[in-house]
Parts: structure tokens; sequence; C-alpha cells
């Protein structure tokens, strides 16, 4: 049935279609539509599931920890602050191989406080132990909350997953989704079974410590477990297609890369975007291509070396920073790119940070960089848009960003020397219902 929904709504939407028999939920803009419309669900018996209004984010996630250990099939979801709040769960949900299934909205953390949209608080977090992914639209936002409940509860994954959407970009953006009939995805989903779970009758120990003898163990087969996610999640989206009509490419969506000259890798929504300016280069001879990376966790060493082929220059375009580094997308770029062996130059686009518009022409300018960098031109290695081009530069000086002595923010941010890296080395806002936003 072909419905019009926001982000949010649609993740409800897959969610509810996915049976899960505890959601335990604490609301933060931008999320809080999702747990509102499950609330509605469950009160009005179109969803048969246990709901748990906690006191925080950090209880939310605790619950689901608990009530997984249970056997039961959980769900929660978080944004921002909120997520961060829930940091020390999240590695005991991953030790403890709880194949939880988590929503997050993607959002600004604090300081400046910002409710809007970026990406830096789950990439805060990728050495937690979860899976990744990344959605582009709301039609992949309901259909990933599905195709998470099936990789992360396969039996060689037992993995908890998180999935995220863009902050408002796509949270409350509406668009015609296609929602499944509840027969054809409980023959996707059968109903969640697993022995790492409380049994009276065949007792467990779970939750408990382990010294450094097997502690290591432990942490070797989490690591392994998660790659060993990356044929399940083909087979997943193998059988997705078959009973749904929709296909999906795996870890990375190579766009007009077979032939590309210059590839940008990014990820979210932020890619429709760069797909038409890949277009409207192509149409002026420029032989542009796009690699989304939908998966962050288990990240894609070989697929993306792959998409990105004989390109003779790579740019990174991120909504997100590690303070006194890079982007982190881009750490984990490099690092695949020098694994392939492939030798390029590779430069870091940060963009998008607190919602901030990421414009058409500042894509084209990531692609002119990227041709003047193939042709040997050194600059520097990590840029801001809307800053390092110079096109914001009064707003940094309003901002404080200017210290004495520069001429402008664009001024202060710009290195003093850069060369082409390559591949071989206040008060809260109120939200729309009127609540304060955390």
């Amino acid at each position: 049935m072909k419905r019009f929904l926001s982000g949010d709504e649609a993740v409800a939407e897959g969610v509810r279609l996915a049976r899960p028999q505890v959601i335990s939920a604490y609301p933060i803009t931008p999320q809080t539509v999702v747990v509102e419309r499950l609330s509605d669900m469950v009160a009005n018996g179109e969803l048969d599931a246990v709901y748990m209004h906690v006191e925080s984010e950090h209880s939310a996630l605790s619950s689901a920890m608990g009530a997984s250990a249970t056997g039961a099939r959980v769900f929660t979801a978080t944004s921002s602050q909120g997520l961060l709040y829930m940091a020390e769960v999240l590695t005991y949900a991953a030790g403890g191989r709880f194949p939880i299934v988590m929503m997050n909205a993607n959002r600004s953390t604090a300081l400046p406080w910002n409710i809007y949209g970026d990406q830096r608080d789950s990439l805060s977090l990728l050495d937690h132990g979860w899976i990744q992914a990344y959605a582009q639209d709301n039609q992949e936002s309901l259909d990933m909350a599905l195709m998470a409940y099936a990789i992360a509860e396969d039996a060689r994954v037992s993995t908890p997953f998180m999935v995220n959407i863009d902050g408002f970009a796509l949270t409350h953006t509406y668009e015609k989704v296609d929602v499944p009939d509840q027969e054809t995805v409980d023959a996707f989903l059968p109903p969640y079974r697993t022995a790492n779970r409380f049994d009276f009758d065949h007792p467990v120990n779970m939750g408990y410590s382990a010294g450094p003898q097997y502690n290591r163990f432990y942490k070797y087969y989490e690591h392994h477990d998660m790659r060993a996610a990356i044929p399940v999640i083909a087979e997943v989206e193998q059988r997705f297609a078959a009973q749904f009509g929709r296909a999906y490419p795996g870890l990375v969506d190579a766009y007009r890369c077979d032939d590309a000259e210059y590839v940008l890798v990014t990820l979210g929504s932020i890619a429709g975007l760069a797909r038409t300016v890949v277009d409207a280069l192509r149409e002026r001879g420029v032989r542009a291509g796009l690699a989304r990376l939908r998966y962050l966790r288990p990240f894609p060493y070989d697929e993306l070396p792959q998409a990105i082929g004989a390109a003779r220059a790579v740019a990174v375009l991120e909504k997100d920073i590690s303070f006194g580094g890079e982007g982190t997308v881009f750490t984990n770029v490099c690092s695949a790119l020098y694994r392939a062996g492939l030798v390029v130059p590779a430069l870091d686009f940060v963009g998008g940070l607190g919602g901030d518009d990421i414009t058409e022409a500042q894509v084209e300018t990531i692609f002119a960089r990227l041709k003047r960098a193939a042709a040997g031109e050194c600059g520097p290695v990590v840029s801001f848009c809307g800053i390092d081009d110079g096109t914001d530069a009064a707003a940094g000086e309003a901002a404080g960003a200017a210290p004495a002595g520069a001429e402008s923010a664009a001024d202060a941010a710009a290195p003093s020397s850069g060369a082409t890296v390559t591949a071989s080395a206040g008060d809260a806002p109120a939200d729309a219902e009127g609540k304060e936003a955390r």
C-alpha cells in the first residue's frame, strides 16, 4: 500500500510490521514521532507489544537489553545527546550479543545547543560494537527497519543494529512510501528464536565478568561476527528483493562509478543531492561518480575500493568532524583505500554541521577540487564547506570563530600549508508539539 509518510512514521510502520514484543521509549527531538506512533499502535491494538515509557535514554536501552535477554524481540529509538547518554549500555548490549534494533535520528550534539541534523552522534560511537546503517530516504528507512531484525537476529551475527536516518531531512519530511502487508512481512521475518536467553529449565550464565585470559576471546569473536554480517546482509537483501520487489546493493551504493575519474563518497540523505550534481557534471563532460556508504559498521573495506575503481581522485563529504583530526568517515575511507593498494589523492569535506545546508554549488566545488588534486595541485586535506571556501565567512566572524589577527573565519580555518593525502600513507527550543527538546 502506498502511503505518504515522514521518515519517523516510515520507521514506525516498519517496526510495527516486524512485531516487536517490547518497546522501550524515551522521547527526544527529532525521534519523538517514532515512539509516539508506536504508542498509538499499541494503544489501538494494531501492535501486540509491551510499551515501556521510561525515565531516560539510559533506561530505554537498559530495558531493551533486559527484555532481549528473556528472548523477546525489542525496539527502541533515540537521538543526539540521548544516544550519548546510552553509550555505557551500547557496549553491554553488544558484548551480550543482544540483537536489539534501535533507530537513531541523526542530530547535532552540544554545545552549542542545536536540534538540527548532522551525524556526529552516531559516528562518534562507531567503536561500540553495533552494526550501523544509514538510510537515504523514507522508503529505505522502513525497509531497513525490517532488514535490521533479519540481520541482527541471524545466529551467525547476533549483534545489535542501529538504523540511522537524518534528523529533519528525513524524520520530518514526507514522501510516498510503499508499506507492505503483514502476511508478506511475516513470510520474510519469522518470530524471533534464540538460545541466548534466560531459561529456568536450562539455566545459563549471562552478563558475567571475564578476566584477561578469556576477555580477549570474547572481543575476538565480537569483531569477527560483526564481519560475518557482510554475507548475511547480502543474503537478507536477496530475500527482501524476492519478497518485496525492492533491491538494495549491499554495503555500498555505487552510482556512475564504472568509468568515473572523480568519485565522491558520502552517506545518508545528502546522497540524493550529490547524485543530481553527478548527473549535471556528466552532461558537461565531467566523469563524476558517487559512492554512497550504506553501512559504516561493518565497514566495506573490499566493496568501497571496487566501487571507486580507477578514479584519479576521491573526496569524502560528511556531516562529522573528529576534532583535532579529520572526519571519522574520511579516516575509514582512507584505510580502505590503503588496504586495497589504491594510491589516489583523497580530500575530506565537512559540511552540514548543526543542520547547515549543503548546496549544489558546494558539491560542484568539491568535484572542481578533485580535478585539481588529480592534476597534482596541493591544498588542505580537510575543508569545511561554507567556511574554507569563503562563502559564509561573515557568519563565522559573527559567531566569534575568527581569533585575533585573522581577517575572517575562513582565514582562521585555512591551514598554513596543505598536502594532498593519499591512500598510501543556550535554552532548548521547543519542538512542534511544544515539548522542550533535550
